[in-house]
């Protein structure tokens, strides 16, 4: 039987990008779906959050990535640009978004299409591998052909789309609450919400307990 996940995800969380290669790698192994559902970055959906979180909080969470990556094995720098831009010394977020939206609608496109673990997976990497200027170029047409995509159909999809994806988008965030939680990466098992990519080794215990079989 196979067992399915609601992975709650965002492009600018380094976390969920820490996790991902996990999450695909134990997709080839075992009877397992991951319904990818991306959301918006708490920058986004918590006005001033920057503004009212101890100033030691962005700090530590630089370093732990770093850390994190390093006994993972990845790749990691902040972006260059971030995908979400940002005054880190004073926490202003302006209301114009240049990277973002895109990214958001494009993982929510690419999920539709079946593809959206894998998407995720390749475009995470090139935001936060250490690619300069990531959104230029053919970064991201390159990221999307791994993952099976054409990057220009899905463009042209989400444009013409734009007012239901927004709607999709915030479906999504209105079922990562309900499930339990509000941060990314946010993975729901049977109802059961396991929050950050430290906790990546409960839900796979906890999935062993519900009948967890390797792909044959």
């Amino acid at each position: 039987m196979t067992l399915s996940i609601d992975l709650f995800w965002s492009f600018r969380s380094p976390y969920s990008y820490l996790v991902t290669p996990r999450l695909a790698a134990f997709v080839k192994e075992y009877d397992v779906r991951v319904n990818v559902r991306p959301v918006y970055p708490i920058a986004l959906r918590i006005d001033n959050f920057f503004k009212t979180i101890d100033p030691l909080f962005p700090a530590y969470i630089f370093a732990d990535t770093v850390r994190t990556a390093q006994m993972l094995g990845l790749d990691y720098a902040w972006p260059d640009p971030d995908p979400v831009v940002m005054d880190f010394k004073t926490g202003d977020v302006p209301k114009e978004q240049p990277y973002i939206h895109r990214l958001t609608r494009l993982g929510v496109a690419a999920a539709e299409a079946g593809r959206g673990l894998a998407f995720i997976d390749e475009v995470s990497r090139v935001i936060w591998s250490g690619t300069p200027r990531w959104h230029e170029g053919d970064h991201m047409a390159q990221a999307a052909a791994r993952a099976g995509l054409d990057l220009s159909e899905l463009d042209q999809f989400i444009i013409e789309h734009k007012d239901q994806y927004e709607e999709k988008i915030a479906h999504n965030q209105e079922d990562q609450r309900a499930a339990g939680h509000w941060g990314v990466p946010l993975m729901v098992f049977e109802g059961e919400p396991f929050f950050g990519q430290d906790r990546f080794d409960l839900l796979k215990w906890r999935m062993a307990q519900k009948g967890l079989a390797r792909r044959v």
